[in-house]
């Protein structure tokens, strides 16, 4: 900052020290160092006043301000108010783990109708018609694609493939 000011005063100095530097008499030498003094002197006043401004605005490295200032805004967010929660119907009455039972049990098919016949093609393993019928609850629900026909030497045999029924979810109770 200082040397801005001196290196300033300085080359307007020069400067006007060149342009007086005529070769005149010795009355227009003391008019000339008076013009040049007054020179001087209007620049270091214009230098000074320069500083103090500089000076009044410099607060350690921070511009003075006489206006309030206003904290930035701060985002919240929005409330969410708590609902009352509506409550799940109740389960109908035998609902729940005897339910749940009971669809297990609706799978297991009984160990007795479980046959194996001796057919021309093999053997085949089934459940029979007959028997599902007497023994199973729920023989009207089984799949009617799992249903078959088989020729055996006593005769002709209704009933279900196990390996279908099993494919269908269903397996044989054990005990």
């Amino acid at each position: 900052m200082y040397r801005k000011f001196i290196a300033t005063v300085t080359a307007v100095s020069i400067a006007i020290t060149g342009l007086s530097a005529t070769s005149a008499a010795a009355g227009d030498r003391e008019r000339n160092f008076a013009r040049i003094a007054a020179g001087v002197l209007g620049v270091a006043i214009v230098g000074k006043i320069i500083h103090d401004s500089n000076k009044r605005n410099d607060n350690r490295g921070q511009v003075v301000t006489r206006h309030r200032v206003e904290p930035a805004p701060v985002y919240h967010a929005p409330r969410v108010e708590q609902r009352h929660q509506v409550q799940p119907r109740p389960l109908p009455r035998g609902y729940g783990h005897n339910q749940q039972n009971a669809r297990q049990n609706s799978k297991l098919l009984p160990q007795q109708c479980f046959k194996s016949y001796d057919t021309r093609r093999g053997q085949v393993l089934m459940f029979g018609s007959r028997c599902l019928q007497q023994n199973f609850r729920h023989a009207n629900r089984l799949p009617q694609h799992c249903a078959q026909q088989i020729r055996t030497r006593q005769g002709n045999r209704f009933g279900y493939d196990a390996r279908c029924l099993r494919g269908a979810g269903y397996s044989l109770a054990r005990g």
